[in-house]
């Protein structure tokens, strides 16, 4: 039996302000359509997903925002737009659900993560609701916190 990959072995591109600016709430995985010259450069890992979200629109999804940026000799014949709009691919449920929340719960849907699935490019997108001031100071409190709780025990297990 083939062991199953994760997400985690096979990723592209984090959006590391996302979990610090949002309170994460439900998280989707959704496929992407790409041109050839695009998948080749994800190959390469030349992708950005800071300051992009997806757009619901006609019942369809789209990644706005996303950098991806072209490799020399893989697009030397085509006119590469790095920052084009992309299509998301989600059943229609899901994107049902997507626009009820972001339309009456007042929800943002924000991407997370490009990874590989097999030989697909995936992308982790999430509902969210935007922190406030006193929620980030709080988010950086624990994060000290942890880091000293960490020397603290590297100090003790001496």
């Amino acid at each position: 039996m083939a062991k199953k990959q994760s997400a985690r072995q096979g990723t592209i591109a984090l959006n590391r302000k996302a979990r610090f600016e949002y309170l994460l709430h439900e998280r989707f995985e959704a496929g992407l359509v790409l041109t050839g010259w695009e998948v080749k450069a994800l190959r390469a890992g030349k992708a950005q997903l800071t300051d992009t979200y997806v757009l619901l629109k006609d019942g369809e999804a789209f990644l706005l925002g996303s950098n991806i940026t072209p490799l020399n000799t893989a697009s030397t014949h085509v006119n590469a737009d790095p920052k084009r709009t992309r299509k998301l691919l989600l059943h229609r449920k899901e994107i049902a659900r997507l626009i009820g929340a972001t339309q009456q719960k007042g929800l943002t849907c924000i991407p997370l993560a490009l990874f590989w699935k097999g030989n697909k490019v995936k992308c982790e997108i999430a509902l969210a609701t935007g922190k406030k001031a006193h929620d980030k100071r709080a988010t950086i409190k624990e994060r000290e916190w942890k880091l000293d709780k960490q020397r603290l025990m590297k100090d003790f297990n001496r």
